[in-house]
């Protein structure tokens, strides 16, 4: 299957191609980004899959300060987001309604929970499958871990690969992510928002938690106790198994319970209504 990251090609790509929030270009683009990987990728690893962003973020529940900046980080941007989530919603629906391919999205989590859950799923008995995700998002090289998984950064135009995933994924979690809010072991909840320099993380130190980490000892106290409870808030942020059970189940009967075949004889429709003479000529690459 092709798991592609919507806000990412939605969202991200027009704000590093710096396109204009026009709604025809906006549709085109989106529409033009799933027929390429579509065409690109179907051949070995089979349907596309729409993975989505919910409205809230269980995260943020856990961890208040969880992308604390983003909203701020928005004011500052010249781009109109209100009008350019209107347009990208606007074209999901019409994906959801017009395309024959699975829209997974759940109100409570983002699009890294469900690629994670349905990644994951691939592994159980009988639906072993390889599996391509369309995401510049780094969070993705920890599922890796499966030798199934491959992953393609739109932003980059390059296969991202990391031959150490679960090395990669314990250094990201002791590390901590600022883009995400998340501090590093050493350092407190709200260092970011209180505009506090975090406490150096330095090698030693980092290797010395991963051995502890890695063995047996006695019961964290002091010093070991802080950055322990650290430990766990970061794990529990980044690390994509630790998305809530009930949310990955739900995830899964959402995916498991779709049927799009129906949605084939709609897309030439479509595309005619929504005047997108150049991508009728490949309407093959999408069906």
């Amino acid at each position: 299957m092709i798991l592609i990251d919507y806000n990412g090609i939605a969202v991200s790509n027009v704000v590093t191609q710096k396109l204009d929030i026009d709604e025809n270009l906006v549709r085109h683009m989106i529409l033009n980004s799933i027929r390429m990987y579509r065409s690109k990728y179907k051949n070995k690893y089979g349907e596309v899959v729409i993975c989505c962003d919910g409205f809230q973020n269980w995260r943020k529940d856990y961890y208040p300060q969880y992308k604390y900046k983003r909203k701020a980080d928005r004011k500052k941007s010249n781009i109109d987001w209100k009008e350019l989530f209107r347009i990208t919603n606007m074209v999901l629906e019409e994906i959801k309604e017009n395309f024959p391919y699975k829209v997974v999205e759940h109100d409570r989590c983002e699009a890294d929970d469900i690629i994670a859950a349905i990644v994951e799923d691939t592994q159980e008995f009988g639906k072993y499958e390889p599996v391509m995700i369309i995401s510049s998002d780094k969070d993705f090289a920890q599922l890796q871990k499966y030798d199934n998984v491959s992953q393609y950064s739109p932003i980059t135009k390059k296969m991202i690969k990391e031959t150490h995933p679960r090395k990669q994924l314990m250094e990201l979690i002791l590390k901590g992510d600022q883009a995400d809010g998340v501090p590093n072991v050493l350092s407190n909840d709200d260092v970011f928002v209180e505009g506090i320099r975090q406490t150096p993380l330095r090698k030693k130190v980092m290797e010395d938690i991963i051995d502890k980490l890695s063995t047996t000892y006695k019961e964290p106290h002091g010093k070991d106790e802080e950055w322990m409870r650290n430990y766990i808030r970061n794990k529990t942020l980044i690390d994509l198994s630790e998305t809530p059970k009930d949310i990955k189940t739900e995830i899964i009967y959402n995916y498991d319970n779709q049927d799009k075949w129906s949605n084939k004889g709609k897309v030439f429709p479509y595309l005619i209504e929504k005047q997108c003479r150049l991508l009728m000529d490949d309407l093959q690459d999408f069906i």
